[in-house]
């Protein structure tokens, strides 16, 4: 079979997008990799060649860090530590998946450092991707919820266990892997699309809460019924990270004006309570080529700056291809590309306003075939495989698209 080769003559992206004539500084420029893209040595090329920062797609979520056990209907395994002078019971975790990418990454920057890749960590906390046992007495999910008290040790102890082996110089492997990380998302998605106000456990949504895992409605708001889980986790965070660690709440259709209210309380409460610490916003960047506004990304940063400083976009892609039928069509691509420039020119307008910093941009995926929404039906994909999408910024020949020229000034 032919092999694919990346083309060299391109400009660098990350070059291109800290040029004077840009944002005149090295700031993020990120791409997702799973276990799936890693196997691809052509993607990897590409991600390095263009890209100095890197996000897990779901190799450091909680379900992936129980091994996927049992359809997550169980724990890996449980085993009995010692947590602040205490005893106490817990779920074994299983590095191996995150471990696998992180190594070859860490060898990649020892050979290659004129190549070095950060790495972004993706999720303490979220409603989805976590096991339902891990909310209920003893591990099971056919017992009684545990209470807060409870789910406030197990909280503790999954961050403080997380940021120990991955960022502690102090451990054996957070003096492997400590140097490449340079932030965190402590929370992800904990407002509703419908109300605006906090995602609860009746959010709409064919998942149940009796589900090995949830697409919308959120466990950790029927132990706590409040925010007091999001403000805890930073707190812990904030607590066993090292300083340098920079912490972020993660949220999408964040420039909606409604949900933009609720994300705005959010990160006041977080902001406000004792202990904590929120570096930034991050800002997922799924979007699609009618919405939102510029003026309304515009609008979502500086409401997010004035209270955390800075806002990152952290999963960029465009839902650009309704009706695409897998066939290359040269206007999509080209109306693609104008509206990936005018994002592009806000987020460098805003950059120049007092009080706002735009401190990366991270892409969700580099090539259109990896791409999560080659089987999201909502846009257009869906198993079938019958309606594709272009998403992003390089094809699947692994060549750049008119969208990337979007970010060469």
């Amino acid at each position: 079979m032919e092999e694919k080769e990346i083309v060299e003559a391109e400009p660098i992206l990350k070059d291109a997008v800290s040029a004077e004539n840009a944002f005149s500084r090295e700031i993020i420029v990120g791409a997702e990799v799973g276990s799936y893209e890693y196997n691809d040595g052509r993607y990897m090329d590409l991600l390095y060649k263009h890209f100095n920062a890197v996000t897990l797609g779901n190799e450091l979520k909680l379900d992936c860090m129980t091994g996927y056990h049992d359809g997550n209907r169980t724990p890996l395994g449980l085993e009995t530590v010692l947590f602040k002078g205490r005893e106490i019971v817990v779920p074994r975790l299983d590095h191996s998946r995150a471990d696998r990418i992180l190594d070859g990454i860490a060898a990649r920057n020892a050979s290659h450092p004129e190549q070095k890749l950060k790495v972004r960590g993706h999720v303490f906390v979220w409603h989805s991707q976590a096991p339902e046992w891990f909310f209920h007495e003893d591990y099971n999910a056919s017992k009684p919820y545990a209470g807060k008290d409870e789910m406030n040790v197990r909280l503790e102890w999954y961050i403080k266990t997380m940021l120990s082996y991955y960022t502690d110089p102090a451990t054996e492997t957070g003096r492997k892997y400590a140097s490449l990380f340079y932030g965190w998302d402590v929370v992800n998605e904990a407002v509703s699309d419908a109300t605006g106000s906090y995602r609860t456990d009746t959010e709409a949504g064919s998942d149940k809460l009796s589900d090995p895992t949830h697409g919308t409605k959120s466990s950790w708001w029927h132990v706590y019924k409040s925010n007091e889980f999001i403000i805890n986790a930073f707190r812990y965070a904030n607590a066993y990270a090292p300083a340098s660690l920079e912490l972020y709440y993660n949220d999408y259709n964040e420039c909606d004006p409604k949900k933009r209210a609720g994300i705005v309380e959010l990160l006041k409460a977080v902001k406000d309570a004792e202990g904590t610490r929120i570096s930034a916003m991050g800002m997922q960047g799924h979007y699609d080529m009618d919405y939102p506004s510029v003026s309304l990304v515009k609008d979502a940063a500086r409401a997010y700056c004035a209270i955390v400083g800075s806002v990152m976009l952290t999963e960029v892609d465009l839902k650009a291809s309704k009706g695409f039928n897998g066939t290359v069509m040269e206007g999509e691509y080209k109306r693609q590309a104008v509206r990936y420039k005018a994002l592009y020119d806000s987020l460098l307008e805003l950059d120049k306003e007092d009080g706002v910093t735009v401190s990366g941009i991270n892409f969700w995926g580099i090539t259109d075939p990896y791409s999560w929404l080659q089987t999201f039906s909502g846009v257009g994909g869906g198993a079938d495989g019958t309606k594709r999408q272009c998403p992003l910024l390089f094809d699947g020949d692994y060549r750049a698209k008119p969208a990337f020229y979007s970010f060469i000034k």
